[in-house]
């Protein structure tokens, strides 16, 4: 399976659990707690990614940016969106150098 398959299936299966039982369902129970709930997740998570990083544990690396994807999809679930949304995007910007693609969202 691709990454990309796998991804986009962990997106199907995250919008599934939008009215899970929260007592069964971590997923469910983000969803129920609302965006708020969700963002802090991925700023803790973040924070976690960070410091693995300084650290330099690669393994650590890959465990919290794990965390990391699966809590913003989280969050793209929440707002209907998924991950396929975010690859048109990336394939939007393809080619495009990220000073002019950051300018373009400027002018809007």
């Amino acid at each position: 399976m691709s990454t990309h398959d796998m991804l986009h299936r962990l997106s199907e299966t995250l919008a599934s659990r939008r009215h899970a039982d929260p007592e069964k369902s971590y997923t469910a129970k983000l969803f129920s707690e609302g965006p708020d709930s969700i963002l802090k997740k991925i700023g803790e998570e973040t924070a976690e990614l960070i410091m693995a990083a300084k650290d330099g544990k690669r393994l650590n690396i890959v465990w919290e940016s794990t965390d990391v994807i699966y809590h913003v999809l989280v969050l793209l679930a929440f707002y209907g969106l998924s991950i396929e949304d975010v690859s048109q995007e990336m394939r939007r910007r393809e080619g495009i150098s990220g000073i002019d693609e950051k300018a373009s969202r400027g002018a809007k």
